[in-house]
């Protein structure tokens, strides 16, 4: 919440989101006095902020925004007044008969829609609201970026410019924040990924199709070893399912019907006999092995794991770094449990969760969500309103059972069932899920998934789909951003880097790093003929935890120089106490 001040020294609280909505408009108005043949299409506030897209045949440059920054600031000192009023549909046209996007906007609005403006001095914009009362309340604005957007976000629409920006009722919280988005330009893991050498794109291969380099396919790899080796002490089976399969298997999933549209698709129904696509879940896969064999009672819990690559058609707008991408591999799994079981294992699959995040370093900056279905919306599901509220009602005790605390979200449940989803926000504060937990009573009566009771009868399991480290690649963006880049030493890439101080001293630095490596120790040697002070920023500038450096001291007494990346010059100890040390953090995660 922002504390405003208003006329006669009162003060009331406001919204961060109504705030920064209204500076859109200010935004809005600034645009059409300095440039009144520029098209407005819509300015919502968003988690950060606000944002406004324009049409334009020229895109924003700097000194655009600078202008506008000082247009909006006049503005501000107005101090106009936010006018509601309401209008006709024929009226309101008439009002925005240059405006084709507020046009388009009310046109699709249903025919009993309240159709509501709000008025700041000569500007008046179409708007549900709601707004602060006037523009003099904001006291400090930063225009930030501009980039080009769809309108309605599709790729068939126009191009359009739009304009981020930020605003505050004290320029001193605009100060922090720009502080804030400094150090988040820092650890983005986009940049700070690709300078690390972590990962790229190719223009060539595609958007949202990272190529992992050395460094991050070693991390990766480590992480999922973790995972599949933990999975296994827990009661975990590990399955390799195909990356894609025919259009029949997904008609039974529901995916045809419920999640086509974000399925990369292989065939025409109509000209080929079989048609086939690449997974966007492993699920049905999963589920077939369950249908290998009859099932018994005493089969329950039947846990299946699987280190899955996935594929999903993600509009181009919505891809960013490896956060989202089209392809990506995820630590997915799926468990077959009777009624009696579930919350015992829905609490096994938290616990499981909980505990990734805590050995990461993630665990502090998650929140839990519990995401429902949307009783407006029926036609996204699969499944009774009676079924629905049965299972969202099982997995609420469960969550509340647990103690977790949790905010409550229609709208974001899976089509076959609610789900316990764990955010995480990376730096720039946009949230997305990492992990989820999701209960369903719909898809193992639609496979005909079943197990024999004790008394003989058929019955059908209750199906727990979860992730329990989420996806491998948005899990490396967010340790990127976490870290900084400095990795903790067990997840560093490289562990230790081996500096000889001149060519007398490599083959005693070969000798090091055989020795090393024999342990497991993820190790470089630089031997270029470069001094020691060059090496050393190099290798601080690539965030390895751990430097050895080499001279004659060194080479006589059969030890290394340790400099660490933390605590500076540590000096001289033997080869085994520096692996014992390396040793004790890999076991312990030492973070």
């Amino acid at each position: 919440m922002f504390k405003i001040k208003l006329e006669g020294g009162r003060t009331m609280e406001v919204e961060e989101k109504t705030f920064w909505h209204t500076t859109s408009h200010i935004l809005a108005q600034a645009v059409k006095r300095l440039y009144p043949e520029i098209k407005l299409a819509i300015g919502p506030s968003i988690d950060n902020g606000f944002y406004y897209d324009f049409d334009t045949d020229k895109p924003f440059t700097p000194e655009m925004l600078e202008a506008l920054e000082a247009e909006m600031k006049k503005i501000v000192k107005e101090d106009l007044k936010l006018e509601r009023f309401v209008l006709s549909r024929k009226e309101a046209l008439e009002l925005m008969k240059d405006e084709p996007y507020k046009q388009e906007l009310i046109n699709d609005l249903p025919e009993d829609a309240e159709l509501s403006f709000y008025k700041q001095g000569e500007f008046t914009d179409l708007c549900a609201g709601p707004h602060i009362p006037s523009t003099g309340s904001v006291k400090a604005i930063k225009l930030l970026t501009s980039s080009g957007a769809y309108w309605r976000g599709s790729e068939k629409n126009k191009m359009l410019q739009r304009v981020y920006g930020i605003s505050f009722p004290k320029a001193s919280q605009l100060e922090e924040h720009l502080n804030m988005l400094e150090e988040a330009r820092k650890r983005d893991h986009n940049k700070l990924g690709r300078e690390l050498e972590l990962f790229t794109t190719v223009d060539m291969i595609g958007q949202g199709l990272p190529i992992l380099l050395p460094k991050g396919a070693r991390v990766i790899q480590l992480l999922q070893r973790l995972v599949e080796d933990e999975e296994q002490k827990r009661g975990y089976l590990l399955t390799k399912t195909p990356f894609f399969a025919k259009s029949d298997l997904y008609k039974v999933s529901g995916h045809w019907d419920h999640y086509r549209d974000g399925m990369f698709v292989m065939g025409d129904e109509e000209k080929d006999k079989e048609v086939f696509a690449l997974r966007p879940m492993t699920c049905p896969f999963q589920f077939m092995a369950y249908k290998n064999r009859q099932r018994s009672y005493r089969d329950l819990p039947l846990r299946y794991n699987e280190t899955s690559t996935l594929f999903r058609n993600e509009d181009s707008g919505e891809m960013h770094g490896l956060i989202r991408v089209r392809q990506f591999t995820i630590s997915e799994g799926h468990l077959a449990v009777r009624l009696d079981q579930l919350e015992e294992e829905v609490a096994g699959c938290v616990n499981l969760a909980n505990y990734f995040l805590d050995l990461l370093g993630l665990k502090e900056d998650v929140s839990y969500r519990f995401s429902k279905w949307d009783p407006n919306n029926k036609d996204k599901y699969l499944g009774t309103e009676e079924e629905w509220n049965n299972a969202q009602s099982a997995l609420k005790t469960i969550l509340d059972d647990l103690n977790i605390e949790y905010t409550e979200e229609e709208g974001e449940a899976a089509f076959y069932g609610p789900k316990l989803d764990i955010q995480c926000k990376n730096v720039w504060g946009k949230e997305d899920t990492i992990i989820t937990v999701q209960v369903d009573f719909q898809l193992a009566h639609r496979f005909d998934m079943t197990y024999i009771d004790k008394d003989g009868s058929k019955k059908y399991p209750v199906v727990i789909h979860r992730t329990s480290i989420g996806c491998y690649e948005r899990t490396l963006a967010l340790l990127i951003e976490k870290y900084a880049g400095a990795f903790p030493t067990w997840l560093a890439p490289v562990q230790a880097k081996i500096l000889p101080i001149s060519d007398n001293h490599i083959d005693y630095a070969k000798q090091v790093q055989e020795k090393l490596m024999a342990q497991g120790i993820r190790v470089e040697l630089d031997d270029r003929a470069e001094k020691i002070g060059y090496k050393i920023r190099e290798a601080q500038l690539q965030k390895v935890p751990y430097m050895l450096i080499l001279g004659e001291k060194e080479v006589e007494t059969d030890a290394v120089g340790v400099r660490a990346r933390k605590e500076g010059d540590i000096g001289q100890m033997s080869l085994e106490d520096f692996i014992a040390k390396i040793k004790y953090e890999v076991e312990n995660f030492v973070k």
